[in-house]
């Protein structure tokens, strides 16, 4: 593939997924594909989606479709538990030089997706400081964030890496190429596990974290145990890693959401089990106590099933 993508699908148009897809849509809409089934078109065609006031009318897929033209680049913005749908949804737009980001959360989509339709495919990558928040059929956000990626390491940019950077140029998508990309994927994971799970059980905007030390404090709890692992794991995060999240956290929507606390308050089922679920795993992988995970892992269960 020459250094440009010329076709590009999205699977996922939730927050996430409709923020960077209208950014591509306003940019050039001919290049970009929406991944859905056919009832969902139907209703999105319908009503279109209101993305910061203005209604965008996608262009659309169906799995499945053979008079698509394969993607150059693949956008995953789905829910964790909607992966092994999503990986099956996406393989009849795969070819040899497909592109594949993930911007799940948690530090296992990438290998799920590549053990299934081959790591090649891959960029890892991750979306960080929007304040997206999805209600119906309307989408608003003040920040859009970032979307960092890259190859695991990134010294030198490769040319799929230039090409994906190229088009987020153009779209005016913000975004960052670590040089460490793995070290990169644990400090946004050390970052979910605080903020996402604090914000579920104390029912907490952005706004809460922004002024309570109290909440700052449960946040930091949560996060010194991924910290930990880290260190076992040979990524060896600091704490000055999770003082640059806190950064971030005050430069958002106070009214802004976490998407966990979004998951609860619209009674779907959180992604606990790929933060605290993943940090109990590892936890007795290294035989290192994690009981503060543990504690927000049986409180956000809980949750769930009442």
């Amino acid at each position: 593939m020459e250094n440009q993508i010329n076709t590009v699908y999205i699977l996922g148009i939730g927050a996430v997924g409709g923020l960077y897809g209208a950014k591509l849509h306003d940019m050039d809409s001919s290049i970009l594909k929406v991944i859905a089934s056919g009832d969902r078109i139907a209703r999105l065609k319908q009503t279109g989606l209101n993305i910061n006031g203005k209604v965008y009318q996608f262009n659309y897929a169906e799995p499945g479709d053979n008079s698509q033209p394969p993607a150059d680049l693949i956008i995953i913005a789905v829910k964790h538990a909607q992966l092994a749908q999503a990986i099956q949804a996406i393989t009849g737009f795969i070819k040899p030089d497909t592109i594949i980001i993930s911007l799940l959360n948690g530090i296992s989509s990438e290998e799920q997706i590549g053990a299934a339709v081959g790591m090649e495919h891959l960029l890892y990558a991750y979306a960080i400081g929007m304040d997206a928040v999805r209600q119906g059929n309307e989408i608003n956000f003040t920040a859009p964030g970032r979307i960092v990626f890259g190859e695991q390491h990134n010294e030198t940019l490769t040319a799929r890496v230039e090409a994906v950077k190229t088009l987020f140029e153009k779209a005016q998508i913000p975004h960052q190429i670590p040089v460490d990309m793995l070290r990169s994927l644990w400090t946004k994971f050390m970052m979910n596990v605080g903020v996402n799970q604090a914000s579920a059980v104390l029912n907490a905007t952005y706004g809460v974290f922004q002024q309570s030390q109290e909440a700052r404090n449960l946040m930091q709890l949560a996060a010194d145990e991924v910290i930990t692992l880290s260190r076992q794991a040979k990524v060896n995060l600091e704490q000055e890693d999770l003082d640059a999240y806190f950064t971030i956290i005050n430069t958002l929507s106070p009214g802004g959401k976490t998407s966990m606390l979004q998951d609860k308050e619209a009674g779907r089922k959180t992604e606990v089990d790929i933060f605290a679920g993943t940090v109990i795993a590892l936890g007795k992988k290294y035989n290192v106590p994690t009981p503060v995970n543990q504690t927000l892992y049986t409180i956000i269960k809980a949750m769930e099933a009442m």
